[in-house]
């Protein structure tokens, strides 16, 4: 049963799930591994949904359903719409041509009965009604494919140029200079700021405003690829803090004239020329006015503590108007466009934490504020859109408590908020075109996953419960899960934990411990969500007789801006001083073997893994480091300069946050895993470190994964996993 509110805040600090006495079943990596080849057989049972306007739609493979959204006798009752079969029957597949299946099949025109499908040579939509294609796109797959509703215009990359699509199907050629250092209509400022796109169409399809980005600047660095028959040199565009970054422009082309303006954005000295520069260097956010004659965007400096919402004429690319502007003594970080009111459009909302936490701002468009929306100790994490009768903002938020993600309804005329779920635990919403109704899927510490349909266009909001997943674990031996806080080691904020103890715990044992830690910026690794969102190893190493520990040390997310900065110019040394906090407690328990203490993490935590190794040798017996940052000066630009400055500037922050000088500190076993291909965290990191180990006389383990990347993909992370566990077992257990 979900616990009631009041009963939650009663037990969070020690909420125990109790295993079932008739387990006997041990798990493998093949079942806990997203990897593995039984992974998918132990998830809980999901449904795929989408919306129709208001109608409710389960896609599947053979499939689409309508499903009824009341609450009555015919709650959930689904009516089939059309199978895979009819629609290649419909559209004229054939043996090279065809839709593979419906999972990720959408619904554009909430007023038509339309589905949009696609297979290896087109885009298609599809009258489900009348059985027939009313209109088909020919490019379909090729690099950045982005397709306007409206319009019907497609955008995509071809050989490094720029090409649209009307709907007539007449092709315009936008770009003839792109290449592997002119790089158009793709992600820039590598991915940072919330950015994941490069082109970006106006509300009708007539314009569209895109990336360009000149990196002939930035220095390679020199990836390999060994799986020819000669080794192949096949370098990544890499800027490193410090050094010369790449210059972004934003172009924008008008489809009724075939002619392209960029807009005049403040370039004055390019990016590379200076790292102290105060010229906005990065373009983030883009949003179009619901007119499409207006382009806004923030522009953030390079030193990223100055940021400003500008807005364009689309037709001249003038510069027109600084809207807002916000400045700190250390990051500003622009993650969200602003969007305007669908019943206003004078006004729009802002999200910043310019009060200590995200929130959201009511702005006119001449830049004027009109009131503060939100407010509170708390996070604004997701808005999920509006509803345009009741004239409110549906947001996800932790307002409830920092490991819950609530659903919640802000009337803009008075800023009064409305709870639309009453569940302990995490809620994902997805919201209907109207914003009558929220898909919600929900998560608990005891509950897989629920999925239901809140109509929320009544005075008090109504649930339809479509899916209960029952513990897809039943009869396996499951660890238990306990969650708690402790105080940072400031001694006044509240860390929240999960421990993992094996299935058949006995305080009067001494157990091995080891130390799950990521610790970095955006992301958390405990919520109230199933297992307080536990990682499947971590079951695995509680069936071998371990205690796995996971605390979010401050300078992880959703906890508030002054929690998040307090590693600024620092990285690592607050976030060891709270993990230590960690350890304390975990060395007043009277069943943790203090002498047998491990960690391990990736990336950020693999960076945090070698720290805690080498500034508390004689705590940590066994680390397992993966793709671990050694020296912040040998990481991407956007990111280390956000949290590091340059290593110009703060050098003594690189000094003490880099791992070289402290090779000669190791005591334990230490085991390295890294891709030999990462482009995120590049190789020079372990291999400089390994050379500096070499010098020191310390011995640590090193493994490469060839032809990988950051993160293992497929079966290699089920080899990775067991590498990982057989290095605890070998010097840990």
């Amino acid at each position: 049963m979900m616990k009631t509110k009041t009963l939650f805040s009663l037990l969070l600090t020690l909420f125990v799930f109790l295993p079932m006495s008739a387990q006997e079943k041990l798990f493998t990596l093949e079942d806990l591994n997203y990897g593995g080849n039984n992974y998918r057989n132990l998830q809980p049972e999901n449904k795929w949904y989408t919306w129709w306007g208001d109608e409710l739609v389960r896609t599947d493979v053979e499939d689409c359903f309508l499903v009824e959204k009341s609450t009555g006798r015919q709650a959930g009752h689904e009516t089939k719409l059309f199978t895979l079969e009819e629609i290649n029957k419909w559209i004229g597949s054939d043996d090279d041509k065809y839709v593979r299946h419906l999972m990720n099949v959408t619904f554009p025109y909430p007023d038509q009965p339309l589905v949009l499908v696609g297979n290896r040579h087109a885009v298609l939509l599809v009258d489900f009604k009348k059985h027939q294609v009313v209109w088909q796109d020919s490019i379909s797959g090729q690099t950045a494919n982005d397709w306007n509703k409206t319009s019907k215009a497609t955008v995509w990359v071809e050989d490094n140029q720029l090409f649209v699509v009307d709907a007539q199907g007449k092709k315009y050629q936008l770009t003839t200079d792109g290449s592997r250092d002119i790089v158009y209509g793709q992600s820039v400022h590598r991915n940072e700021f919330g950015i994941d796109k490069g082109t970006f169409w106006s509300p009708d399809g007539q314009r569209l405003a895109f990336y360009r980005m000149d990196q002939s600047m930035v220095t390679d660095y020199p990836q390999v690829d060994i799986f020819l028959r000669v080794a192949e040199h096949q370098p990544d565009k890499y800027p490193m803090a410090g050094m010369n970054a790449h210059v972004v422009t934003v172009g924008v082309y008008d489809l009724a004239t075939n002619k392209t303006v960029y807009l005049k954005t403040p370039q004055g000295s390019v990016c590379g020329d200076s790292v102290t520069s105060s010229t906005p260097i990065y373009f983030t956010n883009i949003m179009w006015s619901p007119d499409g004659s207006i382009i806004y965007m923030f522009e953030l400096n390079r030193d990223q503590n100055d940021c400003r919402l500008v807005s364009y004429d689309a037709t001249t690319g003038k510069r027109l108007k600084e809207l807002y502007r916000e400045t700190s003594d250390k990051y500003v970080e622009p993650l969200h466009p602003i969007q305007f009111l669908p019943w206003d459009d004078s006004k729009f909302i802002l999200q910043s934490q310019r009060d200590g936490y995200n929130h959201l701002y009511l702005y006119n468009r001449e830049g004027e504020l009109l009131r503060q929306l939100t407010s509170g100790p708390w996070v604004v994490q997701e808005v999920l859109g509006f509803n345009k009768k009741q004239k409110s903002i549906i947001i996800a938020a932790n307002k409830y408590h920092p490991l819950h993600r609530w659903l919640y309804s802000v009337n803009v005329a008075n800023g009064q908020m409305t709870e639309l779920v009453t569940a302990d635990g995490v809620h994902r919403g997805e919201l209907s075109e109207s914003g009558n109704y929220i898909l919600d899927r929900h998560s608990a510490p005891t509950q897989p996953r629920n999925i239901s349909v809140i109509d929320i266009s009544r005075h008090s909001p109504l649930t339809t419960h479509l899916l209960q997943a029952a513990d897809p674990w039943a009869g396996y031996q499951q660890p238990i899960f306990e969650c708690g806080s402790i105080k940072a080691a400031d001694g006044m904020t509240d860390l929240y934990y999960r421990m993992v103890k094996p299935y058949d715990f006995n305080s009067d044992k001494k157990y091995p411990t080891v130390i799950y830690v990521y610790g970095g910026p955006h992301a958390h690794n405990v919520e109230a969500s199933w297992h307080w969102q536990s990682r499947s190893w971590e079951t695995y190493m509680a069936q071998k007789g371990y205690i796995v520990f996971i605390l979010d040390n401050r300078g992880s997310e959703n906890r508030g801006r002054d929690f998040e900065q307090a590693t600024f110019r620092q990285l690592g040394q607050i976030e060891m001083q709270d993990q230590m906090k960690g350890v304390e407690y975990l060395k007043s328990l009277p069943y943790i073997d203090a002498n047998r203490i491990g960690v391990h993490g990736w990336s950020f935590g693999g960076f945090m893994t070698i720290s805690l190794m080498l500034n508390y040798p004689d705590v940590f017996k066994v680390g397992v480091a993966g793709g671990p940052v050694i020296d912040w000066k040998w990481y991407e630009v956007m990111y280390g300069e956000r949290y590091m400055d340059t290593p110009q500037q703060n050098p003594e922050g690189y000094e003490k946050a880099s791992l070289i000088n402290k090779a000669g500190n190791l005591k334990g076993r230490l085991q390295i895993i890294t891709g030999y291909n990462d482009n995120t965290v590049v190789p020079q990191h372990c291999l400089s470190f390994l050379d500096a180990c070499i010098k020191a006389g310390t011995q640590p383990d090193f493994f490469a994964y060839p032809g990988e990347e950051h993160n293992m993909r497929g079966h290699a992370s089920v080899h990775l996993h067991e590498r990982i566990t057989r290095y605890f077992d070998d010097y840990l257990k």
